[in-house]
């Protein structure tokens, strides 16, 4: 499980992303200031730090600079001012991106799990490994194929780059019911305005290409609730 680190002075904006990254299965860790957040940064080893700008003392333009002399994570900056020299500032001094208050959840998160799996993490949370085969499908994450097994033998299966990351988020997430807000904010780059349709199609999409049409497919939709991966990983 991947785990966020929030370093938010004002207690409802900590709280807000605290239920934002909880409700998507992330561990979450906050505090209020700049000193120790990068305690938090030494003692945590958290796979993302969200940073605020205008932190109490120690501001968070001095806090990203320490965070840098210290690991090498993302970094993502929260600030109330959305001028363009702000955020230029902010990339410039080694922040992976920026993002102006007010937020939407969406933005918010997709942008966070666009971070996580830059870095090599499996959004929602697992380290992904280099490949999967549970029997049914193989993926190979360096060489992006993805091979099926049927009774015709193993044969593979080309998909565009939005149904390779959704395959891998299936996989990652084997046995677990994911809604589709869940998976619009962990396989589209910006969800933003987007709708649950865009999901269903998608799988239908997936499941065709995969050779997984009908009730025997390893991709179970749970009506009201979501979708589920039934398959069992054996790497």
């Amino acid at each position: 499980m991947a785990k966020i680190l929030a370093v938010e002075d004002e207690p409802d904006i900590a709280l807000a992303l605290r239920l934002i990254f909880e409700r998507a299965g992330y561990e979450f860790v906050s505090c209020a200031d700049g000193r120790t957040g990068l305690r938090k940064v030494h003692e945590e080893k958290p796979d993302l730090v969200l940073l605020d700008v205008g932190l109490p003392g120690m501001d968070g333009w001095t806090v990203l600079e320490r965070i840098r002399d210290l690991a090498d994570l993302p970094v993502l900056m929260l600030s109330a001012h959305g001028q363009e020299t702000d955020k230029v500032r902010g990339l410039r001094a080694g922040a992976d991106d920026y993002v102006t208050k007010p937020f939407t959840n969406n933005e918010l998160l997709a942008r966070a799990e666009a971070l996580l799996r830059r870095a090599g993490k499996a959004a929602g949370g697992n380290e992904l490994t280099d490949s999967y085969d549970d029997g049914m499908v193989r993926i190979d994450r360096r060489a992006r194929s993805v091979h099926v097994t049927t009774a015709e033998g193993e044969q593979e299966v080309r998909l565009t780059s939005m149904e390779f990351r959704l395959l891998n988020v299936f996989v990652t997430h084997t046995g677990a019911v994911l809604s589709a807000q869940q998976l619009l904010s962990q396989v589209w780059d910006d969800p933003t305005g987007l709708g649950p349709d865009r999901v269903k199609f998608a799988v239908l999409r997936l499941r065709r290409k995969l050779g997984w049409e009908g009730d025997q497919s390893p991709i179970e939709a749970i009506r009201g609730v979501g979708y589920r991966y039934r398959g069992t990983s054996t790497g």
